[in-house]
């Protein structure tokens, strides 16, 4: 373990477990897309853990730089190199409120969600809560914190602000040239950075105004794509997560319950896709063909599996 050194900004002490290859990050002109894991444990002495990107079992990916600001995280990135882990210790001030940042990105989250655009005591007073128990016994008492973070990877790209995640010659564009191609693979690695860029972005405004409503339409209509592409991976149960998402929040989504449907059906979980393609009907009558279509599709592939055994699609 290396010798600890202040960071240069108030509260953040870094400590290098171990030195990396590459070099620090720099930005020049466009934004940078870092993956890391992170750990974050308690000030104490059985050095609690309280989030583990390991333990969750993949790494997280944050756009970080020109306009794309989360506070902590991009100074305490922007300090390492490839392949380093660093261990930072930050007061509380700097507390909570990133953990809860941290902890939604990890999960796939907006780190600014409606019901968590405001951070710390405001929010607290507001809704009685942060979501998680553990957050709101730190919030009631704040101590120092512990982040050990290792970053893997660093890749660049530039961007025109949000227009540049959709138009046609960007990178929605582009996973949509890819996905007529049936390169699912890469057309997913190009729908999921546009939908990183627009979640970036969209953290700037305010939640459930008219800007904020605009950006969240685009991110919507990218992860549907992605799901397109997820299904035809058969990779069904992360469709069902990211449609249900959609729905929670956008409940009108009909394309998402669509979705949801299909690959609700290609798990055998009837009861929640006939629930689904309900709702698809209610929201659209005029899907009534395609529902039919896809519920006769599912009857003749159960009597296929009845006959033959499973049948891989």
């Amino acid at each position: 373990m290396e010798g600890s050194m202040m960071m240069g900004v108030e509260g953040i002490k870094k400590t290098i477990l171990h030195g990396g290859t590459g070099e620090k990050l720099k930005f020049v002109t466009g934004s940078i897309i870092v993956t890391f894991h992170f750990r974050t444990q308690l000030c104490n002495d059985e050095r609690t853990v309280i989030d583990d990107s390991k333990k969750a079992g993949m790494p997280m990916e944050m756009v970080i730089g020109n306009l794309f600001k989360l506070d902590v995280w991009e100074i305490l990135l922007m300090s390492m190199n490839i392949g380093e882990v660093a261990e930072f210790c930050c007061d509380v001030i700097t507390g909570v409120c990133h953990i809860l940042s941290l902890r939604r990105i990890a999960v796939g989250k907006n780190p600014v969600d409606w019901h968590i655009h405001t951070c710390g005591i405001p929010n607290m007073f507001a809704y009685n809560s942060l979501g998680y128990d553990d957050l709101d016994e730190l919030q009631k008492e704040p101590q120092p914190l512990y982040f050990v973070m290792e970053l893997l990877k660093v890749w660049t790209f530039k961007y025109d602000r949000e227009s540049w995640a959709l138009n046609e010659s960007g990178t929605c564009g582009q996973g949509n040239k890819l996905f007529k191609q049936g390169r699912y693979d890469e057309a997913t690695l190009k729908y999921k950075e546009a939908i990183m860029c627009i979640k970036n972005v969209q953290t700037k405004e305010k939640a459930w105004e008219a800007p904020w409503l605009r950006l969240e339409k685009m991110a919507n209509t990218l992860t549907l794509n992605y799901c397109q592409c997820l299904l035809c991976m058969e990779e069904y149960y992360e469709v069902i997560e990211h449609t249900t998402d959609i729905i929670n929040q956008h409940p009108g989504a009909m394309e998402a319950f669509y979705l949801c449907g299909k690959a609700h059906m290609e798990v055998w979980n009837e009861a929640e896709a006939r629930d689904d393609f309900m709702s698809v009907l209610d929201l659209d009558p005029g899907m009534k063909k395609t529902i039919k279509k896809e519920r006769s599709y599912s009857r003749t592939v159960r009597r296929s599996r009845n006959v033959s055994g499973a049948i891989r699609f």
